[in-house]
């Protein structure tokens, strides 16, 4: 069994769908690929919107491609407090009843009525690489990162789909505390 892990930060970042790059960036844009990111088909894009709290804004916040089928933004803890919204910890996609934000592009502004979420720590995994971990779809598991603070998440839910590809996902908060910088590798406890 191959209970090691690559662990990734996940900083500050907004999925949009369709309907909204067209409000924010034009009718028919086309979000642009600057680098491909560790999942298969996603990518970090050039373009950037503000998000606008009812505390303050954050701007610059980067986008994720390719659209999906509702908008969605994933903050830390942190970003949270200064967005001045109340963001439930949920896996991604999991948007009903979260936090409300106004997101501002080049062409115009998007209100978001729910969206705003603090990301689930989870790990993705294949079905090939969860049967060498020995860990199955929506399993909770622990995982330990020996760093200068050397700390066991728990709580990580495993994710198992054949568009994967193995990284466990942590925020920055979560980076932070952990000393998780650079290429880090967490051990899959059970």
């Amino acid at each position: 069994m191959n209970n090691k892990v690559l662990v990734e930060t996940s900083a500050r970042h907004v999925h949009l769908s369709r309907e909204h790059i067209d409000i924010l960036f034009g009718a028919g844009y086309e979000l642009t690929n600057i680098k491909d990111l560790s999942q298969p088909g996603q990518f970090a894009c050039q373009e950037r919107v503000t998000v606008v709290g009812p505390k303050k804004s954050i701007e610059r916040v980067s986008i994720l491609g390719p659209a999906r089928k509702a908008s969605q933004v994933e903050v830390s803890f942190t970003d949270a407090r200064t967005l001045g919204v109340s963001a439930p910890v949920r896996e991604s996609g999991d948007i009903a009843g979260s936090a409300p934000c106004k997101l501002v592009g080049p062409c115009g502004e998007v209100e978001l009525s729910e969206g705003v979420i603090i990301a689930k720590r989870h790990i993705h995994f294949t079905p090939d690489e969860a049967a060498e971990a020995g860990v199955s779809d929506k399993e909770i598991v622990k995982v330990k990162i020996v760093s200068d603070r050397t700390t066991i998440f728990d709580d990580v839910v495993v994710r198992v789909n054949p568009a994967f590809k193995a990284a466990m996902h942590i925020d920055t908060d979560e980076a932070n505390a952990s000393c998780a910088f650079g290429t880090v590798y967490g051990e899959i406890i059970k």
